[in-house]
């Protein structure tokens, strides 16, 4: 919503899991009342689609609180999410996607509503070099033998959504949209992935110092799934960049919000107990602070009469939830444009 020379924008930031929709026989103009094996069967993917009820009920959340531009990670490519919103969403939002580098061909994308006000631009970061290998890598290199690339890249990518009103070349708001490495280590190369994880968070960092110093007055915001604690009190070691060097902050943080209504991932303990984490963010900059309104929180997941759901505290209600992520939610006001 834009006044004068300012506007309005709510944003939402959602690790959807996994969310293929990939179709080679006709969608049936019941597909909502399939049952999951008819569903299924519309594909022959080797990827699973997203069961259907985890998609009505995804929609139903982004529906509820109509962002205007909805950030997404764990989509399967850019058909699964057209396919998403044309079935789910009443086509209500532009899809935009690029693929990344991911090995599980899951991506980070964004969900534009159609009757915004302003343009976008998205340029990728994917062929960015970390400046890191790892160590297997430099041992390689320095007895003479080839290695795959002379840098990593980013595991999906740090995709850039640039918003502009009539000029392009002058956005009045960049989106920072990433997917940090995972704590997977399956080769057993980089324990939790910290190494990986670390380079490209100082990656991110120097793509954002970059951008502030192009737009010194331009906010320059950093989402996404981040794979780690990155809160201000002891965050892990490989987030400390974004204090020492900008001055980014975690809406939560900045509004206030109380650190046991900030989970957005719960791991499932020994003796059906959850703990809750948050590692999904959304860092703004200090010049934007005072816009943040009060609305931001994660979204809590609810049962069949609208009431919020305890914590899931077995592995068995935690898969029957939309996602093992929870979505969050805020509102920038009267944001100069």
């Amino acid at each position: 919503m834009m006044n004068n020379a300012t506007v309005n924008i709510k944003l939402g930031l959602f690790n959807v899991e996994n969310l293929f929709l990939l179709f080679d026989r006709p969608i049936p103009p019941n597909y909502q009342n399939l049952t999951e094996d008819e569903w299924q069967k519309l594909s022959t993917s080797i990827y699973d689609n997203k069961p259907l009820k985890k998609c009505l009920s995804i929609a139903s959340i982004i529906l509820k609180n109509e962002p205007d531009i909805m950030m997404v990670c764990e989509v399967g490519g850019l058909e699964s999410l057209k396919n998403f919103n044309s079935l789910f969403l009443d086509s209500k939002y532009s899809c935009v996607l690029l693929e990344g580098n991911s090995n599980r061909n899951i991506d980070v994308g964004f969900l534009i509503k159609k009757d915004l006000p302003y343009f976008f631009d998205v340029i990728s970061n994917k062929n960015r070099p970390l400046h890191f290998l790892y160590p297997h890598e430099i041992l390689s290199q320095q007895h003479g033998f080839k290695i795959k690339a002379p840098s990593q890249l980013f595991s999906r990518d740090c995709l850039e959504l640039r918003l502009f009103l009539n000029n392009r070349e002058k956005p009045f708001m960049i989106l920072l949209l990433t997917h940090l490495k995972s704590r997977l280590d399956p080769e057993r190369i980089d324990p939790g992935g910290v190494e990986r994880r670390s380079a490209e968070l100082r990656t991110v960092v120097s793509i954002y110092k970059e951008l502030e110093y192009q737009y010194p007055e331009i906010p320059v915001l950093v989402c996404g799934d981040l794979n780690g604690y990155a809160g201000k009190q002891n965050p892990d070691l490989e987030f400390l960049p974004i204090y020492q060097q900008t001055d980014l902050q975690d809406i939560f943080e900045v509004a206030g919000v109380s650190t046991d209504k900030r989970s957005t991932f719960y791991q499932i303990k020994n003796g059906n107990k959850a703990e809750g984490k948050q590692i999904d963010y959304c860092f703004i900059p200090k010049k934007i602070w005072p816009h943040l309104a009060s609305d931001c929180s994660v979204y809590l997941y609810t049962d069949h009469l609208g009431l919020p759901l305890n914590p899931p505290t077995t592995m068995d209600l935690k898969s029957q939830l939309p996602s093992d992520h929870y979505p969050l939610f805020f509102t920038l006001e009267n944001l100069p444009v």
